[in-house]
């Protein structure tokens, strides 16, 4: 048989060779059936029993995964309820039933279908990827009408290796500890909760292979190589023993890393740098501890609104960031204020939908419309300061009206806790997130009134680029080694510095081995990334003098192309960490 080789999206790194299980996709065929009146109630009566039987099953699923992988991803179960719990949704099939007299498995799918497909048509891929989540709700309430199951992957006897034009959070989740030991899907993207839940799996995945089933038959041998997004069909004995070699070294290189945890994040010239870890949820803080993090550079607080039909409360912020100053201290927690819309939306907010979400009503500019929410929020940051290792972080700043703005309200709250005799940290260090380019431009200005920066280069170099970073179709735009980001980061260290204070960076950049050198070279302060990079990111930091990094970020600077400023950046990469490189 012919080697066949196909590249997709890397979701969760590592190699795995096994026999293929192909998950049959479950197409429902239902016929048009014609029911009489006196037999509606009927049809609602199943329609209601199989919501509250799907719910149930959904609440084992969520406990299970809560239980044995974190809450965090228990929570990715909440979606799933809401879905069942939609009323809009709920009052169009029984409406259906009632007004068109048609048996309730034809109308539930038809209007599964139409959601479906609306999501489907939508430009947004975070509203893409939840068709998915939609899908796998729709299946489990249909079965649950028509009396079927469906075998579990949680059943699989063998060590295989999943081939499936796409799987559903649930699905996901039922691998863990069993017997699959890789999966490959047709569909599916970085933000998907499949590509996520993949790397909390710790089993090598690859997402978006566009075709994948249709080329793999059961029983066919399989290589999966995560890292770099690859599956290889009935591989040749000659790519069996390359891959045998490159698992081996990928095993020991992971170990080698891991032995950097208690070690310094320092240059061989002995410039310390801070090296934080950037959370989403306070499951997440064990993660970072395990990885020797110097702290939390930045914690993504939007996630308290999303999954969830009301606000969170006051106390609800309270406790949760409590909980993490105390896990982490003495270590320091950034605490990014609430940054929602783009690509994030809370139906009860009711954030409006827009030609352009991100650039639009979201992060500082909806919390300085609703100052009662940010109030609230800033209310529990102070209250949670007291042990001292608390800093806030505003998003999306543009200009130093709106940082004036937020510090205003934040000033007033400070004031009542005051009033009430309710003890916060005084100093408490606030810092903009530079992620506009007005802002990294104006950044002198804004330097006088922040006690730190935090340069978010996912949006950065969107903005700089003109380069929406979700659109496939120019994502080969989308260059974080471009001269024109190099140069505003720059320009970002040198006014923090200038003015005394320090300036991290916490986007997607600082994780990247490929720019680590160019970054500390520029003279950035801390590197803030996934705790999964951060091993890799101290040891490229101790392989190198600061002295060199400085030399290196200044020939970047003269260069005139990204595809340059990467050779130049490649080749130091490869003379001091060739394993590193290797692993790219």
């Amino acid at each position: 048989m012919k080697e066949i080789i196909l590249k997709g999206i890397p979701a969760a790194p590592g190699i795995a060779t096994g026999r293929a299980y192909l998950v049959d996709s479950e197409e429902f065929i239902i016929p048009k059936r014609k029911i009489k009146e006196k037999d509606i109630e009927k049809e609602v009566l199943r329609f209601n029993s199989s919501l509250a039987q799907t719910r149930r099953e959904l609440l084992v699923i969520k406990n299970k995964i809560s239980k044995e992988m974190g809450s965090e991803h228990g929570e990715i179960f909440s979606a799933h309820l809401l879905v069942i719990e939609d009323p809009i949704l709920i009052n169009e099939v029984v409406s259906r039933i009632k007004n068109e007299l048609l048996g309730v498995e034809f109308v539930f799918l038809e209007v599964m279908t139409k959601y479906i497909r609306a999501l489907s048509s939508t430009n947004d891929d975070y509203l893409k990827e939840r068709v998915s989540d939609i899908n796998d709700v729709g299946k489990r309430v249909l079965r649950n009408l028509l009396g079927t199951q469906k075998d579990t992957l949680e059943n699989i006897k063998d060590k295989v290796v999943v081939i499936a034009y796409d799987l559903s959070p649930s699905e996901t989740a039922m691998m863990h500890r069993g017997n699959v030991i890789a999966f490959a899907t047709d569909i599916g993207g970085r933000t998907s909760h499949t590509a996520i839940m993949a790397k909390s799996l710790e089993i090598p995945a690859c997402v978006g292979l566009e075709g994948v089933t249709s080329k793999v038959k059961n029983g066919d041998l399989i290589i999966v190589d995560g890292g770099h997004g690859k599956v290889i069909i009935n591989p040749t004995e000659k790519t069996i023993k390359k891959y045998k070699v490159d698992k081996k070294r990928f095993t020991a290189f992971e170990k080698d890393l891991t032995a950097l945890k208690t070690l310094p994040c320092e240059t061989l010239d002995k410039r310390k740098i801070i090296l934080s870890a950037n959370i989403e949820l306070q499951e997440d803080v064990s993660s970072v501890l395990a990885h020797g993090a110097d702290g939390i550079g930045l914690y993504r607080t939007e996630y308290f609104y999303m999954n969830r039909k009301d606000l969170p409360t006051e106390e609800e912020h309270f406790m949760a960031y409590k909980s993490v100053a105390e896990k982490v201290y003495p270590k320091h927690v950034i605490l990014r204020t609430l940054d929602l819309g783009g690509d994030k939306f809370v139906s009860n907010l009711a954030i409006p939908r827009e030609m352009n979400p991100f650039m639009g009503w979201r992060a500082i500019r909806f919390c300085l419309a609703r100052p009662d929410i940010f109030k609230a929020q800033l209310r529990a940051i102070l209250r949670a300061s007291v042990p001292k290792n608390l800093k806030i972080m505003y998003p999306m700043i543009s200009g130093i009206g709106e940082l004036r703005k937020a510090n205003a309200i934040l000033e007033e709250v400070k004031k009542e806790l005051r009033k009430k005799s309710v003890k916060f940290d005084e100093d408490i260090e606030v810092g903009a997130m530079i992620e506009v380019p007005s802002a990294a431009l104006t950044s002198d200005v804004l330097a006088n009134e922040v006690d730190f920066f935090s340069i978010g280069t996912n949006d950065l170099i969107q903005y700089a680029l003109a380069v929406d970073r979700v659109n496939e179709k120019i994502a080969y735009l989308y260059e974080p080694a471009h001269p024109g980001v190099l140069r505003l980061i720059k320009t970002v260290i040198d006014n923090g510095h200038a003015k005394n204070i320090w300036v991290g960076m916490c986007g997607e950049m600082a994780g990247d081995p490929l720019m680590t050198m160019i970054l500390l070279g520029l003279g950035l302060d801390e590197f803030s990334t996934s705790p999964v990079n951060m091993f890799e990111i101290k040891r490229l930091i101790r392989a190198v003098s600061y002295k060199d990094a400085r030399t290196l970020a200044d020939k970047a600077l003269r260069l005139s192309t990204s595809i340059e400023i990467e050779k130049l950046a490649s080749h130091k990469l490869k003379e001091i960490a060739p394993d590193i490189a290797m692993n790219l």
